[in-house]
């Protein structure tokens, strides 16, 4: 339980100081069989755009919902719905994971999907 702990103080800690920047919010949750990304506004109110390996059109092409092709589908899927509601600068919230593995390959998606963070 340290280890879970330990990853939601970082994460409340980020997460504060992504509100004072004051732009949308990119949260990513990563589970032992999936992969989450959020598009949160900057208050974090409100989703504007969602995407994750358990919706059909994400888990059509994919063999595993957890390994880094999932992760970069994920990551392309989430730039284009923010690309559509109008968002290009955000902030990228890794939830206290280590910017590693499917974590990164999610963010460098979303980066050449034309999101900006």
């Amino acid at each position: 339980m340290e280890k879970k702990i330990a990853r939601l103080r970082r994460a409340k800690s980020t997460r504060a100081h992504i509100r004072e920047l004051g732009v949308p919010r990119l949260s990513v949750l990563r589970t032992g069989q999936h992969l989450y990304a959020q598009l949160f506004t900057a208050d974090g109110a409100k989703v504007l755009a969602s995407a994750s390996t358990v919706q059909s059109d994400v888990k059509a092409g994919l063999t595993s919902g957890k390994n880094k092709d999932a992760a970069a589908k994920v990551g392309q899927l989430i730039a284009e719905r923010a690309k559509a509601a109008g968002i290009e600068k955000i902030a990228f919230d890794r939830s206290g994971y280590r910017y590693h593995g499917r974590i990164k390959v999610l963010a460098e998606a979303a980066r050449e999907g034309g999101l900006q963070f």
